[in-house]
Order: structure tokens, then sequence, then C-alpha cells
């Protein structure tokens, strides 16, 4: 099972390869290669996560060096819980983007295949590397296709925004590169196991240069996650771009969250000694703050693809203070609560472009008209003795059409999981982190505190922004649906319908299957907590003997 940790990776690599060989002449087949492509990449995913969830907790971290050189010294991949998590949810989202995407957006500009299969690959290579060093390289292997997918289908905004998103990452990736060499220069070493090995013995007189070092990595990382005030390009940029690729980038923010979490709780563990727990509440804080001034923000939202932009930052703001308290039984929570939004805000990207196709005025033809889904023509004579309004129409029983009745159910299906309400897996997920925060040794366990005052602020802010969030869906919702106007059913493509179900489905798969996933993430938060099985995978692991080894043991 090990070599197949590598094969995220390559998949993507292989078939972005090819796709560029091919040219644009044969999109068709390219297209087909990125469907086979991608949903291989998450039958692997779901693969590896199916075999960390059912080995042991020792035995539970896979490991594999694809030079064949020991840790530190050379690239290392690890499969965790954490990873295998954040790779199934890439699977997912890249699987329902490119779905989306087949029904008219991947025609409209050049390489969106190759690039689509060179971002998968940095989000995959980003879950799995072990060193700060190739996680630079996958972060900015992501990065690179993430600016040519911004800028798909050219326009004014996209560009406006894309020269935004261009600069702040640019500046972003230079500080990772100064914390990066200040951590080498202090330590010596870039791999994370070895670090976490050597920042208890980094002698006083340089730990102000280690924290600094650390302090520069988290700005890098936070700026990538969306954490206030770093965060003004997100909303432009994630609102600009197409609905597919708005989509993918639902699961992109949660990079540098992820970063975020594994280096902290390798780095600054309870074993770190003087550094233990090190910027834990600059998490906190900076967590609370995104969260109050996106929830402020969603009320003034008017279109549905900024919501869902501000969506993302409400919930960069809760999983961030969350983490920050360093409890395990809150981080299980906000885990699942990070599956469940990111999905429902998947979901939310790729209907916000069908609610609002009607009201565009530069509404893109639909080609292969015969595959368009058309809308259920209402009876031309209603029976005597029904009443009529004032345009002669039947009051009672009007005939939906069923695409604006499937467009209605799944809007509300995103605003009861974006918003936290029952009966959805969003309602389990803040109802599971309200109890952590008030339970963080477990249910029937007395804490040996009470919730201090950032608790009881971060319990606050999760029911305020899901009021906001609650105004601002019902609000959109009345315009979009309940107004009265005259406005044709916008036309829907097969394409179009399913990943949205898909997504949705899944939800709802959570919601009636939430105990399984609850004691997932509580593993996982608990092995994050407990860094030593991470440590111990990493740098035990040997190499395999080449083949002058072979042949000189086999020699009598």
């Amino acid at each position: 099972m090990s070599q197949l940790i590598i094969a995220p990776i390559l998949l993507p690599l292989l078939t972005a390869a090819l796709m560029l060989l091919i040219g644009e002449k044969h999109r068709w087949l390219k297209a087909r290669l990125n469907l086979l492509s991608t949903f291989t990449g998450l039958g692997i995913a779901v693969s590896l996560l199916l075999w960390v969830r059912t080995q042991g907790q020792a035995e539970s971290i896979g490991v594999y060096l694809p030079g064949n050189w020991p840790a530190p010294f050379g690239i290392t991949l690890v499969v965790d819980h954490l990873s295998a998590l954040l790779l199934v949810l890439t699977g997912i989202v890249g699987s329902c983007a490119l779905l989306f995407a087949r029904a008219r957006w991947d025609g409209a500009g050049a390489s969106f295949h190759a690039l689509f299969q060179i971002q998968l690959m940095g989000l995959y290579g980003a879950f799995l590397t072990a060193d700060l060093f190739n996680l630079f390289v996958f972060f900015e292997v992501l990065l690179a296709a993430s600016y040519g997918l911004l800028l798909h289908g050219s326009g004014r905004a996209r560009v406006k925004a894309g020269l935004h998103y261009i600069a702040i990452n640019l500046f972003a990736s230079s500080l990772f590169l100064v914390g990066a060499a200040m951590l080498y220069g202090v330590t010596g070493t870039l791999n994370m196991a070895d670090l976490a090995l050597k920042i208890p013995l980094v002698p006083e007189a340089d730990r102000g240069l280690l924290h600094a070092g650390a302090a520069i990595l988290a700005i890098a990382f936070l700026a990538k996650a969306g954490i206030w005030p770093l965060n003004f390009w997100l909303v432009p940029a994630y609102s600009s771009a197409s609905a597919p690729v708005a989509a993918l980038f639902a699961i992109m923010t949660k990079v540098g969250l992820y970063a975020i979490l594994r280096l902290w709780t390798l780095l600054f563990s309870g074993q770190a000694g003087a550094s233990a727990h090190f910027g834990g509440e600059w998490l906190v804080y900076g967590g609370l703050a995104t969260l109050a001034v996106a929830a402020v923000s969603i009320l003034a939202a008017q279109r549905l693809e900024r919501l869902a932009a501000l969506s993302i930052l409400v919930s960069a703001g809760t999983l961030m203070a969350a983490v920050g308290f360093g409890q395990a039984v809150v981080t299980g929570a906000a885990l699942f609560y990070l599956a469940s939004s990111t999905l429902a805000l998947c979901a939310l990207f790729l209907l916000a472009e069908l609610v609002e196709r009607s009201r565009s005025a530069n509404e893109a033809p639909l080609d292969d008209e015969e595959d368009v889904i058309p809308s259920p023509l209402e009876s031309p004579h209603p029976p005597k003795g029904i009443n009529l309004d004032d345009e002669q129409k039947v009051v009672i029983g009007q005939i939906i059409p069923w695409t604006m009745a499937f467009l209605g159910l799944s809007f509300i299906a995103c605003a009861l999981l974006i918003i936290g309400m029952p009966p959805l897996s969003g309602f389990i997920g803040k109802l599971n982190l309200i109890s952590a925060l008030f339970n963080p040794q477990g249910l029937g366990v007395a804490p040996e505190q009470a919730l201090g005052t950032a608790g009881w602020t971060l319990v606050s802010l999760l029911v305020l922004s899901g009021m906001a969030s609650l105004i601002a869906f019902g609000r959109l919702g009345i315009q979009r649906f309940w107004k009265p106007e005259e406005r044709p059913s916008p036309r829907l493509r097969r394409y179009e319908c399913l990943p949205i179900v898909i997504l949705l489905g899944l939800c709802v798969f959570l919601s009636l299957k939430a105990e399984p996933l609850l004691r997932y993430t509580q593993d996982t938060a608990a092995s994050l907590q407990a860094p030593d099985a991470y440590i111990k995978a990493v740098m035990s692991t040997r190499t395999l003997p080449g083949p002058t080894t072979l042949a000189n043991e086999t020699q009598p």
C-alpha cells in the first residue's frame, strides 16, 4: 500500500503531460482523459483512507521515500488520518467540478484540462508531503495552475481580481521562503518530523529567531487560508471565477489551514519545551476576527457568488479558532465541520451560476441542444371554477417548472448546511463543536476549568454568524425564487445538475452516518495531539536495498 501513496501525484502529472502533447484540436479526448484520471485519483484516495482507517493506531501511517533516501535527507511522502481525509475531499470536489465544467466551461479557454490536472497534483502533493521544501514546491504548483484557471473564460472582473490574487500569493510565497530559511538556519533541517525532534533542543539564544521564522511562515499560511486581515483578495477572486473553478478553490483554502494544523501540532506540541503551544492564542483571535468580519459582510451580500465566497471566510475563521484551542475533542469536531462545509460550499458555487443564469443578460448559448433539459409546460386551459389571478393564471395549483423546483430545493439544502440548521450535517458539525467547547474532556467528564472568554466568544459568533447567514440566504432566496418577475426558467444540462445532486447527497449521507465520520475525525485529532507516532513512522522508515546490495547478499 505504501507504493500507492505517490500515485495521486504521478497520475495527474502524467495526464497533464499527455494532454499537452495531444493539443487543443482533440478537446473531446482530453476531456475524457481528464474525467478518467480524476475519478481514478478519487478511487486511490478512497483506498488510502480505507487502509488508514482499518489499521491500528501505530500502523495507520504510511510512508513512501520516492528517492530511496532516508529521512530527513530525501523526499518523504506520508499519509495518515488527516491527509487521507483531505485527499478524499479533494477527489470529490475535483470530480464534481469537472463534471460541471463538461457542460460548457471546459471549452471557454485553452488548456483547461491540463491546468485542472496540475491543480489536482499540487493539492494532492501538499497534503502528502512531509517536508517544508516540497510543501513550498506543491504550493507553487497549485498556485501556478490556479492563476490560469482563475482567468479561464476571460472578462474584466476576472483579470482585475486575478492580478490581486497573483500579487498577494507571490508575496505570501516570498514569506514562505523567508520563514523556511530561518527555520533551516536554526535547526538545520526542513523535514517536519525531524523539526519536531530538533526544536526542543534549540538553545535559548536562538529561540527568538526560531519563533520569528515560525511566525513569518504562519503569516504565509494564514494569507492562503483567508484569515483577516489578509483575506481581502479572496472574495473578489472567488466570486469572479467561473463556477467549476470557484468550486475547486473551495478546497484550496483548506491547504493553508492544513499546513497550520500539521506544523503547529508537530513543531509546537506539548513536547516542544519552551516553545510549546507557541502562537496558539493568535490562531484563536485571528479566527474569531475572521468569523466576526465575515458574518457582518455576509449581511451586505447581494450576489450568490459573493455570498458563497464570504461563507468560505466564515468556515475558515471557525476552523482556525477551533484549531487554536489545541484540544483534541474540539479539533475533531472542527474536522467534521470542515468536511461538511467544504462539500456544501462546493455545491453552492456550482448552484450560484445556475440560479443567476436567467438574470444574466450575457448568457452563453448552450450547444448540443438535444441534451438540454426542458421545462414542463403549464396547462394552457385551466378547468372551470378555479381561482385566477389578474393575469388569468391559476392561483392555486400552478405547475412549477422542474428546473426551478430543482434549483429551489438545492438552494434550501445549501442554506441549511451553511447556516447550520437541522437536520443536515452542518447542524451536526456546529453542535458538536459547541459541545466540545463546553466539554473538552468529553461528555460525562467535568471540565477542569470553565469556558473562558475566547470560548464564549466563539460560541456566540457561531450562533450570530448562523443568524447572519440565515438573513442573507433568506433575502437572496426571496429575490431569486419568490419575487414576481417574468423570467424564463434557466435551461439546465444533465452535467450541471448531477454534481450538485452528488454533493448534496453526500451531505445527507454524512447526516445519516455522522457517527463513523465523527469517530474518524476524533481519531485524527487524537493522533495530531500526540505526534510521536507520526515522528517515529517517518524517522524509522528504511530505504529499500539496491541491486548491488542484493547481489552482494546473494553471493556465497
